[in-house]
């Protein structure tokens, strides 16, 4: 049924319009009707409609004009033209300018419900695929990349620089770092973003059925290839394509990725000659492919191929300053998720995340936190919720002052409240303050404009 959706029915036909509307309400849909294009219009800016049934002769202006005023000024709005028999090459030309689709009269009852139904579901995904491009730029886009350490604002900076390009870009970073989030961000901030990005992992699929999902196949091209298939290079045509773990890629393959980036074609399974395409590829491993290229275990010229824009996704343990950060956004997200909104972090529990290495990056400190949060009891987070390792490390005092209040604050604020202290301590000398912090001077500044801390709340007494 219609759900309340509008549909603005133009006919300049009374009987016609009267019958239509009277079908399509018993539908469920929510008619008005109009005898020409200027009434159509009137009620459109007061009222938008989700899909417009427009006869395409009409009294003075006619039908195909209203739908090119439609598609300038209510792009989101279906339309449908109905026509007569003889005048079918008109509705033709009508779909070229952007209508949905086309109905003859007589309007058959069952035909018509049958195309508003079509035509307000192809008008919702649309507007789906809006709220989830939206959805995934705030997902994904470089503003929500947790952290502002120098070595990781020197990373996005380089990503961001270059994804309005087509530039081939190698990302290099161990397991854990967020290297398929910043390729996702780089698809979705160039001009490609409205086309697939997709991700294949290299050492994940046997080599024996890499190349078949890499670039496809023709039927009867193997035993079992029943039919046609594309590769994934060939489903993100116009897209974006992430060779996740390309260190694992065999030899043979990597000649033809090779070919790929410099000719843009492939080659299907089975396939007599190359298939053209367009589609920008990325890299990540966590491998060091210049050992491996001297070993003889990665193609050298792929390697320098790729090495068009390197960008380092440096480890969670060379970026400690960014741990409270990331320590609220994930910790409220489990929070969320586990609906244990009253949890909370007391400041005397950062040293123990401080203070550790984390070999498994930015994903190992997300399941920690996502496992604190099931198994704390309490309203606030003790050591007995860590796991082993964490509470076997002694934390370092100096990250946490003993005389912080006991009743506990926001990480945000505790970070404020230290840093004005350090800075306190060596009466504003920002160098000394950051080599204290053990962060860089760059990394300092960013903090004092974060948390809006002025020269006069921690120097007194001096110009």
């Amino acid at each position: 049924m219609g759900g309340g959706q509008k549909v603005l029915v133009v006919e300049d036909d009374e009987g016609l319009r009267r019958v239509m509307q009277t079908q399509l309400s018993k539908e469920g849909y929510e008619t008005i009707t109009a005898p020409d294009v200027q009434t159509a219009l009137q009620i459109l800016e007061k009222s938008l409609q989700q899909l417009i049934i427009t006869d395409l002769n009409l009294p003075g202006t006619s039908g195909i004009e209203l739908l090119k005023k439609v598609r300038v000024t209510y792009p989101g709005t279906a339309v449908i033209v109905m026509t007569a028999f003889g005048t079918v090459p008109s509705a033709v030309e009508a779909m070229k300018a952007g209508a949905y689709d086309y109905i003859l009269k007589p309007v058959h009852p069952y035909e018509l419900k049958a195309l508003v139904s079509r035509a307000l579901e192809h008008h919702r995904l649309i507007e789906e695929v809006q709220i989830l491009r939206t959805s995934l730029d705030k997902r994904y886009g470089f503003e929500q990349i947790i952290g502002s350490s120098t070595s990781l604002l020197d990373a996005l900076d380089v990503a961001m620089r270059v994804a309005s390009t087509d530039a081939t870009i190698l990302i290099q970073g161990e397991t854990g770092t967020g290297k398929e989030l910043i390729a996702k961000a780089i698809h979705l901030h160039s001009g490609r973003r409205d086309r697939p990005f997709a991700t294949i992992n290299c050492a994940a699929i046997p080599r024996e059925l890499l190349e078949s999902e890499l670039f496809g196949y023709l039927k009867g091209s193997f035993t079992g290839a029943l039919t046609h298939k594309k590769g994934k290079v060939e489903m993100v045509e116009g897209g974006s394509l992430l060779l996740d773990e390309i260190g694992e890629m065999p030899l043979d393959l990597q000649v033809r990725i090779l070919r790929l980036i410099q000719e843009k074609e492939i080659e299907k399974v089975g396939a007599t000659s190359p298939t053209k395409l367009d589609v920008r590829i990325m890299a990540a491993t966590h491998r060091d492919l210049a050992s491996m290229v001297k070993q003889s275990t990665f193609r050298e010229d792929l390697y320098y191929r790729l090495l068009v824009v390197p960008i380092r996704i440096p480890a969670l343990r060379e970026r400690l300053e960014d741990i409270p950060e990331l320590l609220e956004y994930f910790l409220s997200k489990a929070k969320l998720k586990y609906a244990r909104p009253d949890l909370r972090l007391p400041p005397k529990m950062l040293p123990y995340f401080a203070n550790y290495n984390w070999p498994g990056n930015v994903r190992q400190l997300e399941h920690v936190v996502e496992r604190v949060v099931l198994l704390s009891r309490a309203s606030e987070i003790t050591p007995e919720a860590l796991p082993e390792f964490l509470v076997l490390r002694h934390p370092h005092e100096a990250i946490a002052p003993p005389d912080l209040p006991d009743e506990g604050v926001s990480l945000g604020s505790l970070e404020r409240d230290l840093i004005l202290r350090v800075l306190s301590k060596f009466a504003g000398n920002q160098t000394q303050a950051a080599h204290y912090l053990g962060i860089s001077r760059r990394t300092l500044a960013y903090r004092l404009k974060k948390y809006r801390i002025a020269s006069e709340f921690y120097i007194k007494g001096t110009a």
